[in-house]
């Protein structure tokens, strides 16, 4: 039994193979027809990415970010919470010192942070900065223009209360987690059900000597005990009305930018670039992301149940097909359906 679901196996991957071959053989004499008599040379797209400046990608992906954004408005968080929620984060992105010299990190190594502000309604990226590996994450909250109403996720390396501050005076809301030090002085708790996890909401004020002066206001503490990491976490929020488990649940949001970066980074391949001038990197991330940001309105505009991933991966074989997209991805969808199941025996007849 054990050997036939194994022929079966390798016979259904010899076959989605030959048709990924195929597809790859039609896309060279398409290429050939128009003009294209052979492979374009990797030495060929690394000058295009020193000559043309990445601003003109930025521009063309802020523009598919806005027409992302109105699509997934209406996006269900599955919380009771009408405002707008983003998660702020930022991953590196380590480059060859030798190969890269004006990106130096560390005395031996160079890198690139992609800051990212992700809109959690559909995870499309609102604001991104791309900077030397020196810059702190903090210091990026000096570049954003806070939404009133809105919530920013952070973790813990985002404390500054100076810059918390202001997004206070912005009538915007953020949830962080509060480092181990914290000096806080509790003025009243609220009830919590301690099934859920909470173990405390507490309302108060800092009193460390520079943090009370830099964030004179109340905050609220919230302490939380997460069952499945035995981990017990402390939030803080300026937010003093909606519920403690929801700012719980904000911050578990938060992990969707590292989804967005993982999926960056491997689906995309924006670890190795085409040209090593710092106008080359910024080129390939910004044109990374907009082919992103470019399936996500395909998805949605589509209505397509298939991941970004698959959506991605059938695109980059059919790049050349005149098949209307929807009719494509309908098609290679159930046709990878069939080829996993149509040759299956039942085992049980």
């Amino acid at each position: 039994m054990i050997c036939l679901v194994a022929n079966q196996s390798k016979y259904v991957l010899i076959h989605r193979l030959r048709d990924i071959e195929a597809c790859l053989n039609a896309q060279s004499n398409k290429l050939y027809h128009m003009g294209i008599r052979a492979h374009v040379a990797r030495s060929t797209l690394a000058e295009a990415n020193e000559k043309r400046d990445w601003r003109i990608y930025a521009d063309f992906a802020q523009s598919l970010i806005q027409t992302a954004r109105r699509l997934y408005a209406d996006e269900d968080l599955g919380l009771e919470l009408d405002n707008t929620v983003y998660a702020l984060d930022a991953t590196t992105i380590d480059l060859c010192l030798s190969v890269f010299p004006w990106a130096q990190f560390r005395q031996t190594k160079a890198a690139v942070k992609l800051h990212t502000l992700l809109d959690l309604r559909g995870n499309i990226p609102s604001f991104i900065h791309i900077s030397d590996g020196k810059l702190h994450d903090v210091n990026v909250l000096d570049l954003l223009l806070p939404e009133p109403g809105a919530f920013y996720v952070m973790d813990r390396g985002y404390t500054d209360f100076e810059r918390l501050y202001q997004l206070q005076q912005e009538a915007a809301f953020f949830v962080i987690r509060a480092k181990s030090n914290l000096q806080f002085r509790r003025i009243y708790s609220h009830p919590v059900d301690k099934n859920t996890g909470l173990r405390c909401d507490q309302t108060g004020m800092l009193t460390g000597f520079y943090t009370s002066k830099h964030y004179p206001d109340r905050l609220r503490r919230i302490k939380y005990y997460d069952a499945e990491t035995d981990k017990r976490l402390v939030f803080l929020t300026n937010n003093l009305s909606i519920p403690a488990l929801t700012i719980t649940e904000l911050y578990r949001y938060r992990w969707q930018v590292e989804l967005f970066f993982k999926w960056i980074k491997q689906h995309l391949r924006i670890k190795s670039f085409f040209g090593t001038s710092e106008n080359a990197v910024k080129t390939q991330v910004w044109i990374a992301v907009s082919v992103y940001v470019l399936v996500a309105i395909i998805k949605k505009r589509l209505n397509i149940q298939t991941s970004l991933y698959s959506i991605l991966q059938i695109l980059s074989l059919t790049i050349f097909e005149t098949t209307p997209l929807n009719q494509l991805l309908t098609r290679c969808d159930q046709a990878m359906k069939n080829d996993i199941f149509s040759n299956q025996l039942n085992l049980f007849d």
